[in-house]
Protein backbone atom coordinates (compact mmCIF):
# COMPACT_ATOMS: atom_id res chain seq x y z
CA UNK A 1 0.00 0.00 0.00
CA UNK A 2 0.96 3.49 -0.48
CA UNK A 3 1.25 5.44 2.68
CA UNK A 4 -1.01 8.68 3.44
CA UNK A 5 -0.05 11.40 5.56
CA UNK A 6 -1.70 10.34 8.14
CA UNK A 7 -0.35 7.06 8.19
CA UNK A 8 0.01 5.43 11.68
CA UNK A 9 3.60 4.30 12.48
CA UNK A 10 5.23 1.93 14.68
CA UNK A 11 7.91 -0.48 15.03
CA UNK A 12 10.86 -2.37 16.50
CA UNK A 13 13.55 -1.05 18.98
CA UNK A 14 16.89 -2.76 19.74
CA UNK A 15 20.51 -2.95 19.38
CA UNK A 16 20.62 -5.38 17.40
CA UNK A 17 17.58 -5.38 15.43
CA UNK A 18 18.35 -7.07 12.43
CA UNK A 19 17.44 -10.28 13.30
CA UNK A 20 14.20 -9.32 14.35
CA UNK A 21 11.06 -10.98 12.80
CA UNK A 22 8.64 -8.69 14.30
CA UNK A 23 8.74 -6.22 10.87
CA UNK A 24 7.79 -9.23 8.92
CA UNK A 25 5.27 -10.79 11.07
CA UNK A 26 3.34 -6.71 11.36
CA UNK A 27 3.75 -6.11 7.57
CA UNK A 28 1.65 -9.34 7.07
CA UNK A 29 -1.25 -7.96 9.23
CA UNK A 30 -0.78 -4.06 7.55
CA UNK A 31 -1.06 -5.93 4.18
CA UNK A 32 -3.68 -8.27 5.12
CA UNK A 33 -5.94 -5.82 6.78
CA UNK A 34 -5.68 -3.00 4.44
CA UNK A 35 -4.42 -0.10 6.64
CA UNK A 36 -2.74 2.73 5.88
CA UNK A 37 0.31 2.46 8.23
CA UNK A 38 3.88 0.95 8.82
CA UNK A 39 5.81 -0.78 10.97
CA UNK A 40 9.67 -0.59 11.09
CA UNK A 41 13.04 -1.82 12.38
CA UNK A 42 14.40 1.14 14.49
CA UNK A 43 18.43 0.32 16.10
CA UNK A 44 19.47 2.93 19.13
CA UNK A 45 22.62 2.10 21.22
CA UNK A 46 21.33 2.07 24.83
CA UNK A 47 22.69 5.35 25.99
CA UNK A 48 20.48 6.79 22.97
CA UNK A 49 17.72 4.77 24.19
CA UNK A 50 15.90 7.39 26.30
CA UNK A 51 16.14 10.56 23.76
CA UNK A 52 14.81 7.81 20.86
CA UNK A 53 11.69 7.39 22.84
CA UNK A 54 11.44 10.58 23.04
CA UNK A 55 11.97 11.82 19.18
CA UNK A 56 9.12 8.84 18.19
CA UNK A 57 6.64 9.88 20.46
CA UNK A 58 6.86 13.43 19.15
CA UNK A 59 7.59 12.51 15.29
CA UNK A 60 3.88 10.68 15.73
CA UNK A 61 4.64 7.04 16.32
CA UNK A 62 1.75 5.08 17.64
CA UNK A 63 4.29 2.76 19.97
CA UNK A 64 7.03 0.15 19.71
CA UNK A 65 8.25 -3.28 20.09
CA UNK A 66 11.42 -3.82 22.48
CA UNK A 67 14.20 -6.12 22.25
CA UNK A 68 17.35 -6.85 24.01
CA UNK A 69 18.70 -4.90 25.30
CA UNK A 70 15.89 -2.07 26.50
CA UNK A 71 13.47 -4.15 28.08
CA UNK A 72 14.43 -3.80 31.67
CA UNK A 73 15.92 0.38 30.91
CA UNK A 74 11.79 1.30 29.61
CA UNK A 75 10.73 0.44 33.28
CA UNK A 76 11.94 3.85 34.64
CA UNK A 77 10.97 5.77 31.28
CA UNK A 78 7.07 4.87 31.25
CA UNK A 79 4.56 6.70 32.52
CA UNK A 80 2.51 3.84 33.73
CA UNK A 81 2.84 -0.21 33.44
CA UNK A 82 0.12 -3.04 33.12
CA UNK A 83 0.56 -5.42 36.12
CA UNK A 84 2.32 -8.30 33.85
CA UNK A 85 5.12 -5.59 33.18
CA UNK A 86 5.26 -4.28 36.86
CA UNK A 87 5.23 -8.02 38.06
CA UNK A 88 7.64 -9.77 35.46
CA UNK A 89 10.16 -6.02 35.54
CA UNK A 90 10.00 -5.75 32.06
CA UNK A 91 8.62 -4.37 29.33
CA UNK A 92 8.11 -5.25 25.50
CA UNK A 93 5.46 -2.97 24.63
CA UNK A 94 4.64 0.95 24.85
CA UNK A 95 2.06 2.48 23.61
CA UNK A 96 2.36 6.47 23.19
CA UNK A 97 -0.68 8.07 23.72
CA UNK A 98 -1.31 11.83 24.55
CA UNK A 99 2.36 12.54 25.47
CA UNK A 100 2.65 9.10 27.72
CA UNK A 101 4.17 6.21 27.62
CA UNK A 102 2.47 3.32 28.50
CA UNK A 103 4.50 -0.15 29.53
CA UNK A 104 3.09 -3.50 28.85
CA UNK A 105 4.58 -7.09 29.04
CA UNK A 106 3.20 -9.40 26.79
CA UNK A 107 5.11 -12.28 26.31
CA UNK A 108 3.17 -14.03 29.05
CA UNK A 109 -0.01 -13.74 26.92
CA UNK A 110 1.68 -14.77 23.92
CA UNK A 111 3.15 -17.87 25.63
CA UNK A 112 -0.02 -19.10 27.23
CA UNK A 113 -2.13 -18.35 23.52
CA UNK A 114 0.67 -20.72 21.59
CA UNK A 115 -0.51 -23.20 23.92
CA UNK A 116 -3.85 -23.02 23.58
CA UNK A 117 -3.54 -22.68 20.07
CA UNK A 118 -1.33 -25.79 19.80
CA UNK A 119 -2.43 -28.08 22.55
CA UNK A 120 -6.41 -26.98 22.89
CA UNK A 121 -6.98 -29.52 25.68
CA UNK A 122 -4.16 -28.63 27.78
CA UNK A 123 -5.27 -27.02 31.38
CA UNK A 124 -2.48 -24.99 33.17
CA UNK A 125 -4.22 -26.35 36.59
CA UNK A 126 -4.05 -30.25 35.18
CA UNK A 127 -0.28 -30.13 37.43
CA UNK A 128 2.91 -29.05 38.10
CA UNK A 129 4.80 -26.88 35.63
CA UNK A 130 8.50 -27.44 34.95
CA UNK A 131 10.55 -24.68 33.70
CA UNK A 132 13.86 -24.66 32.57
CA UNK A 133 15.82 -21.65 32.82
CA UNK A 134 15.81 -18.42 35.35
CA UNK A 135 16.31 -15.33 32.98
CA UNK A 136 13.49 -12.82 31.85
CA UNK A 137 11.95 -15.17 29.41
CA UNK A 138 11.13 -17.46 32.44
CA UNK A 139 10.12 -14.77 34.76
CA UNK A 140 7.41 -13.80 32.10
CA UNK A 141 5.89 -17.69 31.77
CA UNK A 142 6.10 -17.90 35.80
CA UNK A 143 3.95 -14.68 35.65
CA UNK A 144 1.80 -16.35 32.88
CA UNK A 145 1.57 -19.75 34.50
CA UNK A 146 0.53 -18.45 37.96
CA UNK A 147 -2.34 -16.67 36.56
CA UNK A 148 -3.63 -19.15 34.24
CA UNK A 149 -3.86 -21.61 37.44
CA UNK A 150 -0.61 -24.01 37.60
CA UNK A 151 -0.76 -25.11 40.98
CA UNK A 152 3.09 -25.23 40.93
CA UNK A 153 6.03 -23.96 39.05
CA UNK A 154 9.49 -25.81 39.31
CA UNK A 155 12.25 -23.65 38.19
CA UNK A 156 16.08 -25.28 37.41
CA UNK A 157 18.27 -23.54 35.88
CA UNK A 158 22.41 -24.05 35.59
CA UNK A 159 23.19 -21.57 37.86
CA UNK A 160 21.26 -22.10 40.99
CA UNK A 161 21.29 -18.96 42.33
CA UNK A 162 19.05 -17.23 39.80
CA UNK A 163 16.18 -19.71 40.30
CA UNK A 164 16.67 -19.43 44.06
CA UNK A 165 16.00 -15.63 43.77
CA UNK A 166 13.75 -15.81 41.48
CA UNK A 167 11.76 -18.20 43.29
CA UNK A 168 12.19 -16.14 46.33
CA UNK A 169 10.59 -13.20 44.31
CA UNK A 170 7.52 -15.26 43.82
CA UNK A 171 7.39 -17.17 46.42
CA UNK A 172 4.14 -19.76 47.83
CA UNK A 173 3.98 -22.54 44.70
CA UNK A 174 7.16 -21.19 42.74
CA UNK A 175 10.17 -23.47 44.26
CA UNK A 176 14.06 -24.25 43.24
CA UNK A 177 14.83 -27.30 41.82
CA UNK A 178 18.87 -27.97 41.39
CA UNK A 179 20.01 -28.40 37.75
CA UNK A 180 20.90 -31.95 38.51
CA UNK A 181 18.12 -33.24 39.57
CA UNK A 182 15.34 -31.70 36.62
CA UNK A 183 14.61 -35.06 35.21
CA UNK A 184 13.28 -35.68 38.47
CA UNK A 185 11.79 -32.50 38.33
CA UNK A 186 9.40 -33.87 35.67
CA UNK A 187 7.53 -36.40 37.89
CA UNK A 188 3.84 -35.58 38.47
CA UNK A 189 4.11 -32.29 36.24
CA UNK A 190 1.55 -31.65 33.48
CA UNK A 191 4.05 -29.07 31.34
CA UNK A 192 7.59 -28.87 30.85
CA UNK A 193 8.84 -25.34 29.17
CA UNK A 194 12.28 -24.98 28.13
CA UNK A 195 13.55 -21.40 27.71
CA UNK A 196 16.83 -21.61 27.97
CA UNK A 197 19.08 -21.31 24.61
CA UNK A 198 19.99 -25.24 25.16
CA UNK A 199 19.13 -26.77 21.57
CA UNK A 200 19.30 -23.76 20.13
CA UNK A 201 20.62 -23.32 16.73
CA UNK A 202 24.50 -22.96 17.16
CA UNK A 203 24.37 -24.10 20.93
CA UNK A 204 25.11 -27.07 23.29
CA UNK A 205 22.15 -29.67 23.32
CA UNK A 206 19.73 -29.61 26.09
CA UNK A 207 20.18 -33.01 28.15
CA UNK A 208 17.06 -33.99 30.26
CA UNK A 209 15.74 -37.78 30.66
CA UNK A 210 11.91 -37.85 30.00
CA UNK A 211 11.45 -41.22 31.43
CA UNK A 212 9.68 -39.54 34.65
CA UNK A 213 7.02 -36.80 32.61
CA UNK A 214 4.08 -38.20 32.90
CA UNK A 215 2.28 -39.57 29.36
CA UNK A 216 -0.45 -36.37 28.76
CA UNK A 217 2.13 -33.25 29.83
CA UNK A 218 2.67 -31.32 27.05
CA UNK A 219 6.14 -30.59 26.04
CA UNK A 220 7.34 -26.99 24.68
CA UNK A 221 10.48 -25.03 23.94
CA UNK A 222 10.25 -21.26 23.36
CA UNK A 223 12.83 -21.55 20.76
CA UNK A 224 12.08 -20.98 17.13
CA UNK A 225 15.81 -21.94 15.66
CA UNK A 226 14.83 -24.70 14.82
CA UNK A 227 11.36 -24.67 14.87
CA UNK A 228 11.55 -29.02 15.66
CA UNK A 229 14.10 -28.75 18.55
CA UNK A 230 15.05 -31.80 19.70
CA UNK A 231 13.37 -31.72 22.89
CA UNK A 232 10.06 -31.58 21.35
CA UNK A 233 11.12 -34.62 18.73
CA UNK A 234 12.24 -37.13 21.70
CA UNK A 235 9.23 -35.73 23.85
CA UNK A 236 6.88 -36.44 20.48
CA UNK A 237 8.41 -39.87 19.79
CA UNK A 238 7.57 -40.82 23.66
CA UNK A 239 3.62 -39.66 22.62
CA UNK A 240 3.82 -36.62 24.37
CA UNK A 241 2.37 -33.20 23.05
CA UNK A 242 4.50 -30.61 21.83
CA UNK A 243 3.99 -26.83 20.35
CA UNK A 244 7.10 -25.26 18.83
CA UNK A 245 8.45 -21.59 20.05
CA UNK A 246 7.25 -19.63 17.17
CA UNK A 247 3.52 -19.52 18.19
CA UNK A 248 4.71 -17.31 20.93
CA UNK A 249 6.27 -14.49 18.74
CA UNK A 250 3.45 -14.55 16.85
CA UNK A 251 0.67 -14.07 19.74
CA UNK A 252 2.46 -11.86 21.94
CA UNK A 253 2.35 -9.47 18.92
CA UNK A 254 -1.06 -9.22 18.91
CA UNK A 255 -1.73 -6.85 21.17
CA UNK A 256 0.76 -4.19 19.93
CA UNK A 257 -1.05 -4.11 16.90
CA UNK A 258 -4.30 -3.56 18.35
CA UNK A 259 -3.29 -0.74 19.84
CA UNK A 260 -1.49 0.80 17.25
CA UNK A 261 -3.47 0.06 14.22
CA UNK A 262 -7.17 -0.19 15.69
CA UNK A 263 -7.31 -4.27 14.34
CA UNK A 264 -6.66 -7.41 16.49
CA UNK A 265 -5.36 -9.80 14.35
CA UNK A 266 -5.55 -13.65 14.48
CA UNK A 267 -2.56 -16.19 14.26
CA UNK A 268 -3.11 -18.16 11.10
CA UNK A 269 -1.44 -21.12 9.14
CA UNK A 270 -0.68 -18.48 6.38
CA UNK A 271 0.84 -16.51 8.85
CA UNK A 272 3.17 -18.79 9.93
CA UNK A 273 4.35 -19.75 6.31
CA UNK A 274 4.80 -16.37 5.74
CA UNK A 275 6.78 -15.48 8.68
CA UNK A 276 8.76 -18.93 8.27
CA UNK A 277 9.26 -18.25 4.27
CA UNK A 278 11.64 -14.90 4.98
CA UNK A 279 14.49 -15.20 2.83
Amino acid sequence: MILSGKARLAGVLGCPVGHSLSPRLHGYWLERHRIDGAYVPLEARPEDFPEALRALAALGFRGVNLTIPHKETALGLCDSLDPAARRIGAVNTLVFADGRIEGRNTDGFGFIENLRQGAPDWQAGAGPAVVLGAGGAARALVVALLDAGAPEVRLCNRTAARAEALATDFGGPVTSIAWRDRAAALAGAGLLVNTTSLGMTGQEPLDIALDDLPPAALVTDIVYAPLETALLRRARAAGHGAVDGLGMLLHQARPGFEAWFGVAPEVTAELRAFVLAQD
